[in-house]
């Protein structure tokens, strides 16, 4: 990939997170903001590693300079027996300084994918704050409805242990309900003692 398409790739790879972590929490878009704040930041941190392992490659080359070589001296008459060995060095030599030119075309574009990470990561710091804030908010007002319900849950089990007690010491009144006329059944009340 090249470097146009490597930050193309983060921003699609961000956005087909953030649709789908979106569609399935729903309830949680603060989280998936800072979670997908975080996943572009990795993803330009990794590709300013790729750059910077990958150094050699042409399409880091900005200007397409083809690379140095070095001259052959093996080839010289009667003393090109001798300066063989000079080849290989100077090869070695011209080799490094081509080494060094490609990294020096490749670190610019590595440092570009470093600031955007970390201008990400910058903005991920408010993110944290918000999304823990909401994330308190939603965490307190569900333990206040939970324990709401707890109370309920209590108030309910007591009335249920008095009706128990009731039926078991044979206190408890039938009461039927009216007739729909108006007119009071005989035995709409009935009262058993123990």
């Amino acid at each position: 990939m090249s470097r146009d398409e490597l930050s193309i790739f983060s921003w699609i790879a961000v956005a087909v997170f953030a649709l789908v972590a979106g569609v399935l929490r729903p309830r949680r878009l603060h989280w998936t903001a800072l979670g997908s704040v975080l996943l572009f930041a990795a993803l330009n941190a990794g590709a300013g590693i790729y750059v910077l392992n990958h150094f050699d490659d042409s399409r880091w080359s900005a200007g397409g300079k083809p690379p140095l070589s070095a001259p052959s001296f093996s080839g010289t008459p009667l003393v090109g027996k001798y300066l063989g060995p000079l080849d290989s060095a100077l090869d070695g030599v011209v080799g490094g300084v081509n080494e060094f030119l490609a990294f020096k075309q490749a670190l610019p574009i590595a440092l570009d994918f470093f600031v955007v990470s970390g201008w990400a990561l910058l903005v991920s710091f408010p993110l944290v704050i918000l999304a823990a804030g909401i994330g308190y908010a939603v965490a307190k007002r569900r333990t206040a409805d939970f324990e709401k319900y707890r109370a309920t849950v209590d108030l309910l089990k007591e009335e249920l242990e008095q009706i128990k007690r009731q039926i078991s010491s044979g206190d408890f009144v039938y009461k039927a309900l009216p007739a729909e006329d108006g007119v009071a059944d005989v035995g709409s009340v009935l009262t058993r003692g123990g």
